[in-house]
Order: C-alpha cells, then sequence, then structure tokens
C-alpha cells in the first residue's frame, strides 16, 4: 500500500465557536513540509470518516522562513509550518500522527490563522522605528562601526513569527509583558545612530508595565526562536539600560 501520513487538526470556524478536531490521511510524498501537507488537504479535504469538509485556513505568505506568519503548534510545538519537516517530525514512526493546532496565546481567527496584532502594539509602545522627518532623500546616513553592525545584524533578522511570546511563561494577560521580540527590537534601534534619538523614550518604555522587569529569565525564547536571535542578551541588555535610565531621571527630578 502506497504510504500516507495522518494528522490531526485543531478547527474553529468563528472567534466564538467551539473548537472541533478534525482527522485527514494525505499521500505521502517525500521532501513534505506542513504547508504543502495543508495543501494537499485544500485539494481533498475529505476526512478520515469520509465526511466531507473545508480547505484549513492559515497564515503563510513566503514559505521560506522570513515572513514569519506561518507559525503554529506542530506536535504541541510552536514552528514555521514551512521548515517544519513531515519526515523529522515522525521521526522514523511512518503511522506516527501529526498533530496541528492555533498559537494558544493570541485569539482564534479561524482553523490555524491567529490574530497576533499584540506584537505590533507592542512595537508601537517602545517605537521600535528609525524616525524621518519626511520622505525626502535625507542624504547618507551615519557610518556604523562594524561592532555596532555586528550586534545589530542577528536582531534584524526578527521574522515577527511571536514564537518567543507564545513559549513565553510570563507573556499573558495578567503581566501585559511586551515580549522578547519587542525588547530585542528596541535593543536594534538603540544601537542604530538614527534610531537612537527615540533611546530615552524606549527605555522609559520598557521600565512601565509590561516591560522588561517582567521577563523571568525562562529562556524558552531563545531555545524556540526559528531564526536563532540572542533574545536572552538582548533583554539583559535593555535591563541594564533601563536601571541606568531610571536613574538618570531620579537625579533629573
Amino acid at each position: 500500500m502506497a504510504r500516507t501520513i495522518k494528522v490531526e487538526i485543531k478547527r474553529q470556524n468563528t472567534p466564538d465557536a467551539a473548537p472541533v478536531t478534525e482527522k485527514f490521511e494525505i499521500p505521502y510524498r517525500p521532501g513534505m513540509n506542513i504547508t504543502s501537507l495543508l495543501g494537499e488537504v485544500a485539494m481533498n479535504p475529505v476526512t478520515c470518516e469520509g465526511k466531507p469538509s473545508t480547505p484549513v485556513t492559515y497564515d503563510s505568505n513566503c514559505l521560506e522562513e522570513i515572513c514569519g506568519s506561518c507559525a503554529m503548534l506542530i506536535n504541541g510545538k510552536a514552528m514555521m509550518a514551512c521548515s517544519a519537516l513531515v519526515d523529522k517530525l515522525q521521526g522514523g514512526d511512518e503511522n506516527k500522527t501529526i498533530t496541528l493546532a492555533p498559537l494558544s496565546k493570541f485569539p482564534v481567527v479561524r482553523d490555524l490563522a491567529v490574530d497576533r496584532s499584540v506584537l505590533f502594539e507592542n512595537l508601537k509602545k517602545v517605537k521600535a522605528w528609525v524616525p524621518i522627518d519626511g520622505s525626502y532623500d535625507l542624504g547618507a546616513g551615519p557610518k556604523q562601526a562594524p561592532q555596532i553592525q555586528e550586534q545589530r545584524y542577528p536582531l534584524s533578522n526578527c521574522i515577527s513569527c511571536t514564537i518567543c511570546m507564545e513559549v513565553c511563561p510570563q507573556f499573558n494577560d495578567a503581566t501585559g509583558f511586551v515580549g522578547a521580540a519587542s525588547i530585542a527590537q528596541a535593543k536594534l534601534f538603540n544601537l542604530d545612530p538614527g534610531g537612537s534619538v527615540l533611546k530615552e523614550d524606549r527605555l522609559r518604555a520598557l521600565a512601565g508595565d509590561g516591560g522588561v522587569q517582567e521577563c523571568g529569565f525562562a529562556q524558552n525564547c531563545v531555545q524556540a526562536c526559528p531564526k536563532g536571535l540572542p533574545l536572552t542578551e538582548a533583554i539583559s541588555d535593555m535591563g541594564r539600560d533601563v536601571f541606568v535610565q531610571q536613574v538618570k531621571d531620579f537625579f533629573r527630578r
């Protein structure tokens, strides 16, 4: 018999609907990832029980681990669907069922698609951008030392996937923690010669509720980050800078 892949998908038609689990059996192809598996479901949305269903809703764009949109829980672990390979997930056990579910710490839109706008609201809080006066040509920017470039480059690889927030025990409604990604981006723009004009504003934002003091250094974020960002190092550095800024503000009163 031809090899097949069994997959269980947690589905939800609307944000308020009760979740259900549907099981599918998909023809196996070498080199399949979760994105291609979901594509097979879309072409033939019939469950293992022979019940007609619908294509699974999920976010995706680049299909090469750059856009960060296809993050979901795969076998209970937060991963990118485009880089999660079926063979690796099954670990040599062809009968192992793959489970898919939406990220658990964000409101479900439908099926595997969630609303991650909280990340972008947090990026606004820490002013994670380089301010400019307008769209006209501002000329050559200030030079950066190679040492600063080496610190900034890894942080610039953040793809806003929110996996670091999903795995963080401190990221919840009770703490309002902004998450590792926002703190790392604050460090990225504080190191930028143009972005540093907002450095004090960013540090004061991170000194407030939900700021860097909420981090418990569980280090789940740095282990789960698909791009290998130095998140715990960024949090530690920003914690130091926030403290120094608070001392400066105290003596300025």
